[in-house]
């Protein structure tokens, strides 16, 4: 079989305009960028008021091993099967940030046979709006400094400057830094440091954002800084920043038009990280697939421990939607993974089996999640090349004695929409079940109470241990009228736990929290859990090495 990256630069793609008039925007409505993508004006909303909002479903996956289980192919595949059984499917996922796909992870537009296509260009600028979110960023953090510099009219704290700066790259050393060295004309120095551009609030409030309106008032409610005056909270108002990050934003607000390989519209807009920020896609995304197809498939990043809770509790708060069904994407050498035994051919049948029935507890706590939220699930086996059928089979049969309310084998990668249809027909049956959707936690309910709802009934764990800097910012914070807000937990991906080696199904542990942000243009407090940072690394080996260009200037390496 041919790389994803040869299929992707080998398809025919159909002209975005194609695809806008088949979903039913109007020309007025799509503002191409190129032929194969274009921005979506959100006057859509209003002019579809009217039309029944589609059923949602939500890609979600167990706990995820460092060799990623295709989430993204598991949703182009379910889509393009919906579309194969006669469905109007509308696919929303993240774009892609640039430092995940040169480092660990690689491309995020899928694989094989089912990916949304352009690749190169969503893998890499897109549509630059990764690029604005990060200049707005970073246009707060210099107007910080120069108000310091000429006379620090709000008498800011400079040792309780919360705002740091953004780069859309992997970049470790840029974690902890000094500004303003080289004398008073360069500022006055101060420790800071730069945070992932995906793991910023600017990210988090563009992703949660209704309208352009809604935008520019959550940019002015951002807390900068806090004063030397009894610590009054700065604002991007009052540094006079919030206008003009606004209108950085203006254009990257509209959600952006793509295509999977077989067709089906995709829409592709913001790109928050699911460990450490709320790990879905736009909320307008989610709002104009609702009024343009009968199904949305949106994806949440990382388990359901991560991305799928924070869809619930944060994103379907905000946008008062109510999912119809999450799937939940498995695959053997993951539960093997879990189980304790490698991806490794040689490992004997008895073995091998023995493993997926340990390590399933895995996916038994898993759809324990999901049902705490009162939500059908599906798993889908997204299957790899050497599964045997015993072995997938075993999953299936496992899965339904856990509680799902289908199990089927999701082979779009090798097969395409075809490959999912079986999938797409359960998915469709679990949507018209009822349901009984419903928030973990109160608006009402105390920040502790919040983050030990999480801890408990979702991670699993025993008790929840708070740092000092923790409980005296659970304490200002609660004095400043935040209470009231959701908590947007940050923590490994690895581990239902916050420890990375602690695989499968841990109990008895303790979550420890170290630290917690108040995100107060998004709305959500960030608890940051044992030793998670906002800004990620480059590995001994990153997909970087691999990337380049042939003889005819075609990018190869882009997996």
């Amino acid at each position: 079989m041919k790389s994803s990256l040869e299929i992707a630069q080998e398809h025919e793609l159909i002209p975005i305009e194609t695809i806008a008039d088949r979903v039913g925007l109007l020309p007025e409505e799509v503002e191409p960028y190129g032929r194969y993508k274009a921005k979506v004006s959100l006057s859509v909303l209003d002019r579809l008021a009217d039309v029944p909002d589609a059923k949602i479903v939500c890609i979600t996956g167990m706990t995820p091993t460092k060799a990623g289980e295709g989430k993204t192919t598991t949703l182009v595949g379910l889509t393009q099967g919906l579309g194969v059984i006669g469905k109007n499917p509308v696919a929303c996922l993240r774009e892609a940030s640039v430092g995940p796909v040169f480092g660990v992870k690689g491309g995020a537009a899928g694989g094989g046979l089912t990916q949304v296509v352009p690749m190169e260009d969503l893998n890499l600028h897109f549509t630059g709006d990764i690029h604005a979110i990060g200049a707005a960023n970073n246009l707060l953090a210099a107007m910080i400094d120069a108000s310091i510099l000429h006379g620090n009219p709000h008498q800011i704290d400079a040792l309780r400057i919360g705002w740091r700066r953004a780069v859309d790259m992997n970049d470790r050393a840029l974690r902890q830094i000094v500004v303003g060295l080289g004398g008073r004309p360069n500022g006055y120095p101060r420790e800071t440091g730069f945070d992932i551009t995906a793991a910023s609030e600017v990210m988090a409030i563009m992703a949660v954002a209704h309208d352009l309106g809604d935008l520019r008032q959550r940019i002015s409610r951002i807390t900068a800084a806090y004063s030397y005056d009894g610590g009054k909270p700065v604002t991007a108002e009052d540094l006079g920043a919030a206008g003009a990050m606004t209108v950085l934003l203006k254009d990257a607000l509209k959600p952006n038009l793509v295509q999977t390989l077989e067709g089906q519209p995709v829409m592709m807009h913001c790109g928050p990280f699911a460990n450490i920020a709320h790990g879905n896609n736009s909320l307008v995304a989610d709002m104009v697939g609702m009024k343009l197809g009968d199904y949305i498939v949106t994806e949440s990043g990382f388990g359901s421990d991560m991305g799928m809770e924070k869809f619930f509790d944060i994103v379907c708060r905000f946008g008062k939607l109510i999912p119809s069904a999450a799937v939940l994407v498995t695959t053997v050498r993951a539960i093997k993974h879990h189980g304790g035994v490698p991806d490794d051919p040689r490992v004997d049948r008895a073995a091998s089996l023995n493993a997926i029935e340990v390590g399933m507890a895995n996916v038994r706590r898993h759809l324990a999640i999901i049902k705490t939220f009162g939500v059908p699930a599906v798993v889908a086996v997204n299957r790899r090349p050497g599964d045997t059928n015993e072995e997938v089979e075993l999953v299936k049969r496992l899965s339904m004695e856990a509680g799902a309310f289908a199990a089927q084998v999701n082979d779009g990668f090798a097969r395409g929409g075809i490959g999912a249809a079986d999938l797409a027909d359960a998915v469709v049956e679990a949507c018209d079940q009822p349901n009984s959707f419903h928030h973990l936690y109160e608006d009402e309910a105390p920040i502790h109470d919040k983050i030990e709802a999480i801890a408990k009934r979702v991670y699993g764990a025993q008790d929840v241990y708070y740092y000092p800097a923790a409980e005296q910012k659970i304490a200002q914070f609660t004095r400043d009228g935040l209470a009231e807000y959701p908590v947007c937990m940050a923590k490994t991906h690895l581990s239902l736990s916050a420890d990375p080696l602690l695989l499968n199904a841990p109990e008895h542990f303790t979550l420890p929290v170290r630290d917690i942000r108040a995100y107060t243009g998004a709305g959500w407090l960030v608890p940051l859990c044992g030793d998670i940072t906002q800004m990620p690394g480059l590995g001994k080996t990153p997909a970087a090495l691999n990337v380049d260009i042939d003889a005819e200037g075609r990018t190869v390496g882009l997996f």
